[in-house]
């Protein structure tokens, strides 16, 4: 007789840091949300994805369930402040998100988080 199987965990999930363009700043809604920003600090949008992130990115780019900071002032991904942490799986890249944000805002980034 065979042993039951064990649901296979799927790490497909990933986190990703997109930098925006300075001009974001001039949102209130941005400003208002990062009031620990420190001068000189990049702006940037933490959010997660089931995608490669270059594709999520290409995404926003295009208008495709984009969030509006990155569709109007998204630059580049910044790899460096993610890559080791992809893949993973749903609920870990959730609390990645979150954690990496506040991260980022002790750091003196302006974040904004999808």
């Amino acid at each position: 007789m065979n042993a039951p199987r064990t649901p296979r965990v799927r790490r497909r999930h990933h986190v990703y840091v997109v930098e925006l363009d300075d001009r974001v700043w001039n949102s209130a809604r941005f400003r208002r949300s990062n009031p620990g920003w420190q001068l000189g600090r990049p702006f940037v949008y933490v959010g997660m994805t089931g995608l490669d992130p270059d594709l999520r990115f290409d995404r926003h780019k295009a208008g495709l369930q984009a969030n509006r900071f990155v569709l109007l002032y998204g630059l580049r991904l910044l790899p460096q402040l993610y890559e080791r942490h992809n893949p993973m799986t749903y609920k870990e890249a959730q609390a990645m998100e979150v954690e990496l944000g506040i991260r980022l805002r002790a750091l003196g980034y302006g974040v904004w988080q999808g």
